[in-house]
């Protein structure tokens, strides 16, 4: 697991032994960055279920303005300082040890707004679809702003939110990866 381009590439990331985290392989985050390709550049970006960190640091990487990070896990708030601190972007770092509706509420209160949302939860745990309903409500991203969700194949998402369509689907073996677009 890797940084795979922009000023971190090439660093690697430090995994979490002995803790259900289920980082992003490197070519599925690949492909996602090369569809997000014109999008990254000077973004707000928030990765929900945070984990490694893998999805927020390359967006960094690759130009983001900034990112912040919330997982619940002690063990993966950890892991991420320490892989910020490897690719050298604790600048352009915030993270929340809170559980992701806890961390959106907090982030709503300080008036944040995002232009890329990464979220890859645990899977078939029906957390994504209640993420992108509380995601709409708290009108935290920015008109034309993105989400970008990596799901089982099992787990069948709406393709149509109050807030957000899905502009996307693809799959790379047992896993689905659905682009929303915002429509507020």
């Amino acid at each position: 697991m890797r940084i795979i381009a922009g000023v971190s590439k090439g660093r690697k990331l430090h995994p979490l032994k002995g803790l259900a985290i289920r980082p992003t392989a490197d070519h599925l985050k690949e492909s996602i960055f090369n569809i997000l390709a014109g999008y990254v550049e000077g973004a707000v970006v928030l990765d929900l279920f945070a984990g490694t960190g893998s999805l927020g640091m390359e967006a960094l990487s690759r130009g983001a303005a900034s990112c912040v990070f919330v997982d619940s896990s002690r063990k993966a708030v950890e892991l991420l300082n320490r892989n910020i601190l490897t690719c050298g972007l604790q600048e352009q770092c915030t993270i929340l040890k809170r559980d992701v509706l806890r961390g959106l509420n907090f982030l709503i209160a300080t008036g944040h707004t995002f232009d890329l949302v990464f979220m890859d939860p645990p899977y078939n745990r029906g957390y994504v679809e209640q993420t992108l309903r509380f995601l709409g409500d708290c009108k935290c991203i920015a008109n034309g702003g993105y989400i970008i969700v990596e799901h089982s194949r099992h787990e069948t998402l709406s393709r149509k939110t109050a807030h957000f369509e899905q502009s996307s689907e693809r799959q790379y073996g047992k896993s689905l990866v659905s682009f929303y677009e915002s429509v507020l």
